[in-house]
């Protein structure tokens, strides 16, 4: 299972309109093969702050899978207006302490 993060910052006084947009396109997002499940925190600290998780099957779910999707292109489309700055996606493998 790869985690994929995301620190989003959504523009001051668009929160709301993000939140509705972000809960349309969720239905994109978990169509997908490899999808395993996604929330979205808001940061208490600061405004237009979000910290996107979504597991994935494989990196390849989501690397290739969604992001060289038509799908992929819709979801842009209904959230990608919404950053500034773009945000940057990383990607973690769970390390096994036991």
């Amino acid at each position: 299972m790869i985690l994929e993060a995301v620190m989003l910052q959504v523009k001051l006084g668009m929160e709301e309109e993000y939140e509705k947009a972000f809960r349309q396109a969720s239905e994109i997002i978990s169509s997908m093969k490899g999808y395993i499940s996604h929330e979205l925190q808001y940061c208490l600290g600061v405004n237009g702050k979000y910290l996107l998780l979504v597991k994935w099957e494989t990196l390849e779910d989501h690397t290739v899978g969604f992001r060289q999707s038509t799908e992929y292109q819709e979801w842009k489309r209904q959230l990608h207006h919404f950053y500034d700055p773009f945000p940057t996606v990383e990607h973690f493998k769970k390390v096994h302490l036991s």
